[in-house]
């Protein structure tokens, strides 16, 4: 990876769940995190974000409403499936579920699009704060992050977003840094 003298921010990557672990972060690095992540751009003071901080038993919780959502979906999903799924959340010793709960008064003046984009913000300043503070994280999503019984679970309706499940650690010494793409190529000056 490219490392630029001054600038850790240019070392931030995603490390997976698989690769981090104990220690999580420390009830002061969490708050640190929610911080940092209240201050992404907001069209019109939506405040459309919504933080689920997810860690001990609430963990296993967390897996069983996976395992439900999955029964639900799919009737004939195997045990091991189900199992998979409640064992999902038990990668990392911390998950902040990151939601976009929409303000359908606002949304001729503040689109959907925008409020959402509010909140995926929010997941980046998370990442910041968490690699700034020596934590590995990734964000991830798949079928439980768009699954109505899902977001029912997180006190959310059919037009909120579950933007993100943050999974966050300490990194393992496994982990290898990426090479990043220059910016140049994906920029054009006009």
């Amino acid at each position: 990876m490219r490392k630029d003298k001054g600038s850790e921010l240019l070392n931030r990557q995603s490390i997976p769940p698989r690769l981090v672990g104990d220690p999580g972060p420390t009830d002061d690095d969490i708050n640190y995190m929610l911080d940092a992540a209240v201050r992404a751009p907001d069209h019109g003071a939506v405040r459309p974000w919504r933080f689920h901080v997810i860690q001990k038993q609430a963990l296993e919780r967390l897996g069983q409403v996976f395992a439900e959502a999955l029964q639900r979906r799919d009737k004939e999903a195997s045990n091991e499936a189900l199992e998979k799924e409640r064992k999902r959340p038990l990668r990392a010793p911390l998950i902040i579920t990151v939601c976009a709960k929409i303000d359908e008064e606002r949304t001729n003046k503040i689109p959907v699009v925008e409020q959402v984009v509010s909140a995926g913000t929010a997941c980046q300043n998370i990442l910041l704060a968490a690699h700034e503070r020596g934590y590995g994280a990734m964000m991830l999503t798949g079928a439980n992050a768009h699954d109505p019984y899902v977001k029912r679970a997180f006190g959310l309706n059919d037009r909120d977003e579950i933007v993100s499940f943050i999974y966050i650690g300490t990194p393992s010494s496994q982990y290898i840094e990426k090479e990043r793409p220059h910016a140049q190529e994906f920029t054009k000056y006009w």
